[in-house]
């Protein structure tokens, strides 16, 4: 599997956004030109290994966080941001969500979705 760069910078602008960030306020402490965040997250450039570290480091999160689109056995990252979705939902949102998702689940599980 290839590296899906368009997954990594949408991940990347929500993770930054959440945290208020700004792009160049991100490209700061990383070190970068606040273009070059833009690029990352519009997929017009690729990212370095180096790079990737450093806005994972200043982001407060793990390059798996970033990169859980493009991992097949990336399971951590999908449920920290199901429980980051959720943190803030009441009682009755959760339980619809729940809902939800086992309705998909089932739906999945019956169409061999994952095959």
């Amino acid at each position: 599997m290839e590296l899906d760069y368009p997954a990594l910078g949408q991940r990347l602008r929500h993770i930054r956004k959440s945290q208020n960030m700004t792009q160049e306020t991100l490209a700061e402490k990383v070190g970068i030109e606040p273009s070059n965040i833009s690029h990352i997250e519009r997929a017009a450039s690729k990212v370095g290994l180096n790079t990737l570290v450093k806005i994972a480091n200043v982001l407060g999160v793990s390059v798996n966080d970033l990169l859980c689109d493009s991992i097949l056995c990336e399971r951590a990252a999908f449920e920290n941001q199901l429980a980051d979705l959720t943190r803030d939902c009441s009682p009755k949102e959760l339980r619809l969500i729940t809902d939800l998702v086992c309705a998909m689940k089932d739906s999945m599980r019956k169409r061999e979705y994952d095959k």
